[in-house]
């Protein structure tokens, strides 16, 4: 345990050192831009104004304010989104629910490429591998997005830009933190949670590099109600490399790695047990552009590996790799009217008891119209072509219309829109139940909201959602003498319905606050864990120009969850939790952070006979060199 203890307790000697000579900078707020960019729903850079989807835009800033928290955990404040799991003890499998659905509607995007684990049964990418300290920003696009983005592209697409050499000459990020993982019932106070990064990146002309490297270790919790902790540890690396050949050509080549070690317990029946699993993954990147008169041409290609493997009274493994090319060229015919024309090829492979492999190959058109009058349209149409069950076709349509008030506006907006999610390797050639005449689900959003921005001070905006599944693919049993089961396409239809509200202000200098409500209707379907309601509200204040003072508060409605010691269905009460977060900017080069989690020790249930966590302290510091 003292290893864990060294490099912290050094780089913090350093940090006081250096931050002593420093000169004080302030720490401001997150504060209401009015002209805020956002570029997941169109491709292009749009004002938030023109915007005609519900994006969320998680900035640098806020994400150095987070700091000491995974990237699932700052997501799970955000509005329409449940990350079950995160909660937990580090190792917890997550499952993303939004607007109803699960995993395998909720598409990852890394650097402009989508990154999914075509092994697992959900074919989702495990959220668990990113380091947030590597992140530089995430945009969050919720409701139907097939036609730019591809598969799984369902209920939302998280959009995540991953750091890269900004400024000229060296220069060193430190970033640490440690603290507790306790429960409820045991408050010990014991450091057992540890986690460091460092980010070294280089640029001179045209040259740009980037190189970091980051650990992760969490001991103290079980997974399992019980008395054996269960560890976790993670370790990632990268680099990016970037030239510029000419002022309109460059290229960037990136290579990750992310290996994931935890320990966990027995799901059935759920009990201490001395199982555990790894999940490692490598991904080599390219993307290159090229800028002309009146657009620019796009190349993003990427190979990514993912090996997993449980050492269980069952052990399995499973190896697995994906080569993603997304080719686009995006045009500008005048500053009213933009256009993207793309082809996306995904082929995808596992190692079952022998190689299965599936592809698909995308064309897709987009186009975006900014009125001069307030009127804006975002439509577009894909053709999804599948080598097992055929092709299928795609579209959106996504009007808005924008009203300038003052300094100002009022939007009013609404979408119509179908996305896809392919059956994965795992249900159509997988171990149990494989299906190889499986179709694709097929989703259908419509959208109508309202948003009134006034000046930098406030901004409130109302969505309403209603969403249907075809073709659900569920794992159903077909001879209930020998639990014969098999993955197959219902014949029912799944219908989700909802309101998303949000609102944030700055009513007084230095004063940041912000609250955000989900109300989730299931018709004509089970859907487990999904709260009905969900409320998430911050209050920030900084305090002598270098002093942030956070406080926030989560409500989750009560959730149907099964206890599969009984195989029966139970309702799980709704809870309340208060997290508090102190940041102090000690020089333009050195801040430091205290965090107290679940402040009132609440204890609640999140996933039957599973630990939740108590109140737990952390502390950490940035150090900029």
């Amino acid at each position: 345990m003292k290893n864990y203890f060294l490099w912290p307790t050094v780089t913090v000697l350093l940090c006081a050192k250096v931050g002593a000579q420093q000169n004080q900078q302030q720490d401001s707020t997150n504060v209401l831009a009015l002209d805020e960019v956002v570029v997941s729903d169109s491709r292009f850079a749009l004002k938030r104004e023109n915007s005609g989807k519900a994006v969320i835009s998680i900035s640098q800033k806020e994400l150095q304010q987070q700091q000491g928290r995974s990237l699932a955990e700052i997501i799970n404040t955000k509005s329409g989104i449940e990350i079950n799991g995160t909660r937990s003890f580090a190792g917890q499998n997550l499952s993303t629910f939004v607007r109803g659905g699960n995993n395998r509607q909720v598409l990852v995007i890394i650097d402009g490429i989508q990154v999914s684990d075509p092994s697992s049964t959900s074919a989702e990418y495990d959220l668990r591998l990113l380091n947030t300290s590597q992140i530089e920003r995430v945009e969050i696009l919720k409701g139907a997005a097939s036609t730019l983005y591809g598969n799984s592209a369902a209920t939302a697409v998280i959009n995540i830009t991953t750091k890269k050499a900004k400024k000229e000459g060296l220069s060193m990020d430190v970033i640490s933190s440690m603290g507790t993982n306790q429960s409820q019932d045991d408050q010990n106070f014991n450091v057992s949670d540890f986690s460091n990064t460092i980010n070294v990146s280089a640029k001179q002309g045209k040259l740009s590099v980037l190189a970091s490297g980051g650990h992760q270790f969490t001991d103290g919790l079980s997974a399992a109600i019980g008395t054996e902790a269960d560890a976790f540890s993670r370790i990632d690396g990268n680099l990016k490399v970037g030239y510029q050949f000419t002022e309109r050509f460059g290229v960037t080549a990136s290579a990750f790695y992310n290996k994931l070690n935890s320990d966990y317990d027995n799901g059935f029946p759920i009990e201490d047990a001395d199982f555990s699993f790894t999940s490692e993954q490598s991904r080599f990147g390219l993307a290159s552009t090229y800028g002309y008169e009146k657009g620019s041409l796009h190349v993003n290609a990427a190979l990514n590996q993912i090996d997993r493997s449980f050492n269980s009274s069952f052990p399995t493994a499973y190896d697995s790799q994906s080569f993603v090319l997304d080719v686009f060229n995006k045009y500008t015919f005048n500053e009213n009217f933009n256009t993207i024309v793309g082809l996306n090829y995904i082929d995808s492979q596992t190692l079952f008891s022998d190689e299965q492999n599936a592809s698909t190959v995308d064309p897709y058109v987009n186009v975006v119209y900014v009125g001069d009058s307030g009127i804006n349209v975002n439509a577009g149409v894909r053709l999804n072509n599948h080598s097992d069950y055929g092709t299928n076709l795609i579209y959106n349509f996504n009007p808005s219309y924008r009203i300038n008030i003052n300094s100002g506006y009022f939007k009013i907006l609404g979408s119509y829109a179908t996305s896809y999610i392919a059956p994965n390797l795992s249900q159509l050639y997988g171990p149990f139940g494989a299906n190889p005449d499986l179709n694709p689900e097929l989703d259908r959003t419509i959208e109508g909201g309202l948003e009134y921005k006034l000046s930098d001070k406030f901004i409130i905006n109302a969505l309403y959602f209603d969403r249907s599944e075809e073709d659900r693919i569920a794992y159903v049993t077909i001879d209930p003498n020998t639990f014969e089961s098999q993955y197959r396409n219902s014949e029912e239809t799944a219908n989700f319905n909802g309101v998303e509200v949000s609102f944030t202000a700055l009513p007084i200098k230095d004063l940041d606050m912000g609250v955000n409500y989900t109300y989730t209707n299931v018709k004509d379907a089970l859907v487990l864990r999904v709260p009905k309601s969900k409320v998430n509200a911050n209050l920030g204040y900084t305090i002598s120009k270098t002093t942030f003072l956070g406080l926030s508060y989560q409500f989750v409605s009560s959730r149907t969850d099964t206890d599969f010691t009984t195989f029966t269905n139970v309702d799980l009460d709704s809870f309340s939790l208060v997290n508090f977060q102190v940041k102090h900017q000690f020089s333009e080069r050195f801040d430091a952070f205290v965090g107290i989690d679940n402040l009132l020790n609440e204890e609640y249930t999140e996933l039957v006979d599973y630990t939740t966590e108590g109140l737990n302290l952390r502390l950490g510091f940035r150090l900029s060199l």
